[in-house]
């Protein structure tokens, strides 16, 4: 056999060789590229109810009148009553603090017609208690009617400055817990998923925690707090 036909034959087999190997790795990949794409999403869930741990409970009242010496007397009286009210209750003294009155001169109002205001100064005095003893505030919460036999109207609402705010700010003791168990509550929807679709689960593809919530399921209850946090996972499935 001369050189010209050796080199044929030898380039031939190597072609053949080539396409061959080529045709392995096309099938191999084109297989892989299916299972890459096979995937499945899935949330998982965990839910905790605490009670808060924090409490701030602003007691806010009005004055009005034209002699400001004098309302700033009747203040401190009734801010003196308002801490004893509360020490009597079971509140510490380091819980309670006493704000800057909010003084509002009708006078002062350029649009104001002097001679139809009959009490020149309007005071919002506010107490704040800042407390981790939830129970001794609640208690002293529903004694609040003791205040108005003493002629203290103290007013309360869901928003605004006189707010009652009922806080949670242990989560941080929490949260490792609570992410283990959506991660396992995702996991086994997947494999719920993967065995209804006669398939095997495979490796995480892509993951996200989710944020964590902090919400009042109860209006009634706003010390009752529901921790919720939803991880979302996608997973490979195989054959």
């Amino acid at each position: 056999m001369n050189n010209s036909k050796w080199v044929i034959l030898t380039s031939s087999l190597i072609l053949a060789l080539g396409f061959v190997c080529l045709g392995a790795l096309l099938k191999g990949g084109i297989k892989d590229f299916k299972e890459s794409n096979r995937v499945v999403t899935v949330r998982g869930l965990s839910e905790r109810t605490v009670e808060a741990d924090n409490v701030l409970w602003p007691l806010q009242y009005k004055i009005i009148g034209n002699d400001l010496t004098a309302l700033y007397a009747t203040m401190e009286q009734n801010n003196r009553k308002i801490i004893d009210f509360l020490k009597a209750n079971g509140i510490s003294e380091t819980d309670i603090s006493v704000a800057l009155p909010e003084v509002v001169d009708l006078y002062a109002d350029r649009y104001a017609n002097i001679n139809d205001i009959r009490s020149r100064y309007n005071i919002t005095a506010t107490v704040t208690v800042t407390s981790t003893n939830i129970p001794q505030v609640l208690k002293a919460m529903n004694n609040t009617s003791t205040l108005l036999k003493d002629g203290l109207a103290i007013s309360f609402s869901d928003y605004g400055s006189n707010a009652i705010v009922f806080s949670f700010k242990g989560l941080n003791k929490i949260k490792p817990e609570m992410i283990k168990e959506a991660t396992k509550s995702a996991r086994e929807a997947a494999e719920k998923f993967a065995e209804d679709s006669e398939s095997k689960l495979g490796k995480i593809k892509w993951a996200n925690q989710g944020q964590f919530t902090i919400t009042d399921p109860d209006k009634n209850a706003p010390y009752i707090k529901q921790v919720r946090v939803v991880s979302s996972i996608e997973y490979y499935l195989k054959d």
